[in-house]
């Protein structure tokens, strides 16, 4: 039997029906913690099928948390929207706070679409049950964390404002880059902010009871919001400056920032029955970094850290495609693009899937990852984030990776499409043109 024949009887096929993810569900059972990964940050399947997965367990398996690789503050306006405690008036507006590139990742049409499905499953849930929650767990906003910290001790406690504003200030003499400072502060051209911002987070702590007298349970989310991103600037100070020293330290201290803000979000919300987490993010954050090339350059991830202290508590779920279209830049900071993705290559998994012809499937690495070598690698996987080059494929897009043992679940769609930008452009709405044209072959 070839190895595509072995995988087309391992393949679950997914068909568009309403039960396409029963088995899946299935599969995860009473897990506390579901990473739902994307082989892009511009695929509109990705989304889609994310979404649909993240609904069921909302609806089916009592779900709270959803934690996604965005900043904290953006996500907070979204949080206040879908528990109906914002002014803003529709999605759209809830999510307009997501401006930094790249702003499709968030402003797109499916999360329009699931946000306000998020907050009309909240408005009409019992009131026995928990609501559910969206929040960021990135660590890039920390001139918008700082503005978040002292706006919420300037309502509380003005003194304490003051005192937060003069350690803050610290980051006055850079832009509002914090690159800029990171820079600075490594190559000891400018004094480094960690105590001033350790400072800060410990007097917020500190304060804690002082603060939840005053206003209830109201008081207790506008705490945690407020400790939170004294948190995030602490750890992206921090994050800042390990830029310049290499890719792994900072790749680790974001990825730790992440799992302890699951942490946070978790204890916060632990009531009579522990809350569970679905996390939104790219498979390079969600599959276990110790399968793949990443733990040779000593990088780890939110997936290993999650498996490493949840075990099977934790199912980790991956997206491949072989061919299609993706929003994505051509360089950092660039316009959003609707381009075109190159076939899979030679010896990938997205190849290997391709050939057993199955438009859509899952498989479930749990059960039968074992069964199949070919499943196990050292295989190439493709990962494309927000810019994609295709004419550098090999070295920008490609790892090795030994897929059994990465995810639990691999979920393949073999053509996808670009994700749909709520700014569309006429540079997205042209898109490339087919590498045949004008042959069309």
């Amino acid at each position: 039997m070839t190895e595509p024949e072995l995988v087309r009887e391992v393949a679950q096929p997914l068909t568009g029906s309403t039960d396409d993810y029963g088995a899946l569900l299935e599969l995860i059972g009473e897990a506390r913690l579901v990473l739902l990964g994307e082989a892009s940050h511009g695929t509109h399947e990705f989304y889609f099928e994310r979404a649909t997965i993240t609904k069921r367990l909302i609806a089916e398996k009592g779900f709270t948390v959803l934690a996604i690789e965005a900043d904290w503050p953006d996500a907070a306006r979204v949080h206040r929207y879908v528990r109906g405690t914002s002014e803003d008036p529709n999605a759209r507006e809830a999510l307009s706070g997501f401006r930094r590139f790249p702003t499709w990742m968030w402003r797109n049409t499916v999360v329009v679409e699931f946000v306000e499905w998020l907050r009309g499953f909240n408005k009409d849930i019992d009131p026995r049950r928990a609501p559910a929650g969206f929040y960021g767990m990135d660590l890039y906003s920390l001139h918008a964390s700082i503005d978040a910290v002292l706006n919420y001790l300037e309502k509380i406690d003005p003194d304490a404002a003051k005192r937060a504003r003069l350690r803050y200030s610290c980051f006055d003499h850079f832009s509002r880059e914090p690159q800029e400072y990171g820079y600075a502060a490594t190559v000891s051209a400018a004094e480094s902010c960690e105590d001033a911002v350790v400072e800060q987070l410990v007097e917020l702590r500190r304060k804690a009871r002082e603060f939840l007298s005053r206003d209830g349970e109201v008081a207790a989310e506008e705490l945690f919001f407020a400790e939170q991103n004294a948190r995030l600037v602490k750890n992206a100070e921090q994050y800042y400056r390990s830029m310049f020293r290499g890719r792994a330290s900072s790749w680790n201290l974001r990825d730790r920032h992440m799992v302890e803000t699951i942490d946070a979000l978790v204890a916060h919300l632990n009531g009579s029955r522990q809350p569970k987490a679905i996390i939104w993010a790219h498979n390079s954050h969600l599959g276990d970094a110790r399968a793949t090339e990443m733990s040779q350059h000593g990088e780890l991830n939110v997936g290993q850290l999650v498996r490493e202290r949840f075990g099977n508590e934790a199912v980790l779920i991956g997206f491949s495609t072989h061919r299609g279209t993706v929003t994505a830049a051509s360089d950092w900071g660039a316009r959003a693009e609707r381009k075109n993705v190159r076939p899979a290559l030679r010896g990938s998994y997205e190849e290997l899937f391709h050939q057993t012809g199955l438009p859509r499937f899952w498989i479930d690495l749990r059960k039968m990852g074992d069964r199949i070598s070919v499943l196990s690698g050292p295989r190439l996987g493709r990962a494309i984030g927000v810019v994609y080059r295709p004419e550098t494929e090999r070295l920008s897009h490609y790892f090795h990776a030994r897929l059994s043992e990465q995810f639990d679940a691999i979920i393949h769609i073999d053509e996808t499409s670009a994700v749909e930008p709520l700014e569309r452009t006429s540079i997205w709405d042209t898109g490339e043109l087919p590498e045949t044209y004008p042959f069309k072959v």
